[in-house]
């Protein structure tokens, strides 16, 4: 199973407040309990180590609606692999990684205020404009030597500004201090620039599918 992979599972569960992972011959299954995502398989190999057979007897395994799996390979490669009511995200995600260093946190910037906090194991950072509306925002589970950072967001009327920036060095600086290592993350075409620009790398790429149920489209 890959190192990253495993990573971000486990900072994964501690972030969403998911259930424990429960290990499976091909990766491993969590339970979010939400409408919207139920359960989520997610395969530990990456690349070319990712084999369509085992894609396969997953993705049919599983009939319920709500259900995801992720995969660590470009979704050119895998669509194929998903037969039946499944819905494929049309973007590639990135599995990402990132050494932290003990740097100091970054300036707030002007007309804006920095707020974070740390409960159960996770750091939440967010920037408020002047009026109070949520400017930017992020959040970073730390798990021993590794960290993982999950929804990083923007508003739309604040980007381009450079607040994401400031959230994920602030979020870098505070897993840092609590003494991890490595941080790890799964971004989006989007938010790969960002990342990059911050010294992130791309480690696997990613597809992700969702199951539709028995009323979906065939």
């Amino acid at each position: 199973m890959n190192e990253f992979v495993r990573a971000w599972i486990d900072g994964w569960v501690v972030s969403r407040g998911a259930a424990e992972p429960y290990a499976e011959p091909w990766g491993w299954t969590i339970d979010s309990g939400q409408l919207k995502e139920v359960t989520r398989h997610v395969l530990g190999a990456v690349g070319d180590d990712v084999e369509e057979t085992v894609v396969r007897k997953v993705a049919d395994s599983v009939t319920g609606e709500g259900v995801w799996l992720k995969i660590f390979r470009d979704p050119a490669d895998t669509a194929g692999w998903l037969r039946g009511n499944w819905w494929i995200d049309p973007e590639t995600g990135y599995l990402m990684s990132l050494p932290l260093t003990s740097t100091a946190a970054p300036d707030t910037p002007s007309g804006y205020r920095l707020t974070s906090w740390t409960r159960a194991g996770v750091t939440r950072v967010m920037l408020t404009a002047e009026d109070g509306s949520l400017a930017a925002r992020g959040q970073i589970a730390v798990t021993g030597p590794t960290a993982v950072a999950d929804q990083i967001e923007t508003a739309p009327h604040h980007r381009r500004r450079g607040l994401g920036s400031v959230i994920m060095r602030t979020l870098h600086h505070a897993a840092a201090t609590q003494g991890a290592h490595t941080a790890v993350l799964a971004g989006t075409p989007a938010g790969r620039g960002l990342y990059e620009s911050l010294g992130w790398r791309v480690e696997a790429l990613l597809t992700s599918a969702k199951h539709l149920g028995s009323e979906g489209p065939h």
